[in-house]
């Protein structure tokens, strides 16, 4: 009995995202529109659950065509992000429909500081996931 109720209120935690992502810095794409330029408009929440406010947090994605070749790279700077914290980010990727877009890579941090730190290796911080037709993936 004393197991099932531990049970029970580890998979409520679980469910209500208590345990999914603590000291995760979670990247979700979660939308594509098609940019005013012809391009498309990418959709990121950035879920800050570290214990550090990041004051430089620059990514370096390669947006994949939908034949899985690359189609350009793409530098952008998503910081601030609080500690804590949701935030949604928009970001323009120019002459490519949406449509076209099979997986975005992460490729590289060129910066990742916590604020008053020295820089880290955000990598295994963390987690990616996508609510579009195409993958987010490092």
């Amino acid at each position: 009995m004393r197991l099932g109720i531990i049970g029970a209120i580890a998979l409520a935690m679980a469910a209500s995202g208590a345990l999914a992502d603590d000291g995760k810095l979670s990247i979700e794409l979660n939308k594509f529109e098609a940019g005013e330029s012809g391009g498309c408009r990418a959709f990121f929440l950035f879920r800050n659950q570290t214990d550090n406010s990041f004051e430089d947090f620059e990514m370096s994605l390669a947006i994949l065509d939908g034949n899985g070749v690359i189609d350009r790279l793409l530098s952008i700077d998503a910081s601030p992000l609080p500690v804590q914290r949701t935030v949604l980010k928009l970001f323009e990727i120019p002459d490519i429909d949406c449509a076209n877009i099979s997986e975005i890579l992460l490729h590289d941090l060129p910066a990742c500081k916590p604020q008053n730190a020295e820089p880290i290796d955000c990598f295994p911080l963390l987690s990616l996931d996508s609510k579009t037709s195409a993958s987010l993936a490092q």
